[in-house]
């Protein structure tokens, strides 16, 4: 690290801020950052190269590229692994890019959807602390994310949220609730579009809690090839964590 990096005042805020896009697809359902109960089916991969990125108060950070890994070994359950190589610009320096926290998941669906219930599932993730976080590229320290997502389906209309405890053992950082519900709708067998509300209790010390919103949604060419896109901003202290971001994927199932 160069003697501007360890001496600009910014630093420890975008490498805090830079952990903010990588959580975002911790706990995401491509494309927002709320997920829902699908797994994929038994032996069934689902591979996505995804591209996000945050503007704050003082720079932009995020993701380019990250992969993420979805695979069913047994009926109703999921294994995730996400490999992000993470950047940052703080404001008037050089771009800084390197390897990011790696995440592994495991998502359960222990209820299945019917006509009267929704579907529910849990969907606990470790982060592990491999992004030097001097460089604000990673957290410092462990993370365990603990949420209960549900869905449910009307014809072409789907709706699904719910939330989980972000227990962050990273210096400087608290732990925290993440909030999240989505509305989406299957135009056809193309096109699906939708939008997100989320909130978070404050996740750095001192820091106060936020809401935001993104809109987004698929196009499906086929079965096996799908683009996958959002993009929304902050609602409150959006100037320190969030005042626009974009998502962007390219996912081939199989």
């Amino acid at each position: 690290m160069s003697a501007r990096e360890a001496s600009s005042p910014i630093r420890p805020v975008l490498a805090a801020l830079t952990l903010a896009g990588v959580a975002y697809s911790a706990c995401a359902g491509p494309p927002f950052r709320t997920d829902d109960p699908d797994v994929r089916g038994v032996r069934e991969l689902e591979l996505n190269v995804f591209f996000e990125q945050t503007l704050v108060a003082d720079g932009r950070e995020g993701v380019q590229p990250g992969i993420e890994f979805n695979y069913g070994p047994i009926e109703n359950v999921q294994l995730t692994l996400l490999v992000p190589a993470g950047f940052t610009t703080p404001s008037g320096e050089a771009i800084v890019r390197g390897f990011g926290d790696l995440e592994l998941g495991v998502k359960y669906r222990f209820i299945n959807e019917t006509d009267s219930l929704p579907a529910v599932a849990v969907s606990p993730l470790v982060a592990i602390p491999t992004g030097d976080s001097d460089k604000g590229l990673g957290n410092g320290g462990s993370q365990v994310f603990v949420p209960l997502w549900l869905s449910k389906k009307w014809g072409q209309l789907e709706t699904y949220g719910g939330g989980g405890y972000w227990n962050n053992n990273g210096p400087n950082w608290k732990n925290y609730w993440f909030l999240g519900w989505v509305v989406q709708y299957e135009l056809d067998e193309h096109w699906t579009l939708g939008g997100e509300l989320f909130y978070n209790t404050g996740e750095e010390l001192g820091q106060q809690s936020s809401t935001g919103f993104n809109l987004g949604g698929a196009v499906n060419f086929d079965e096996h090839n799908h683009i996958l896109f959002s993009a929304g901003k902050g609602l409150r202290n959006a100037a320190v964590t969030n005042r626009v971001s974009t998502y962007v994927a390219y996912s081939l199932t199989f």
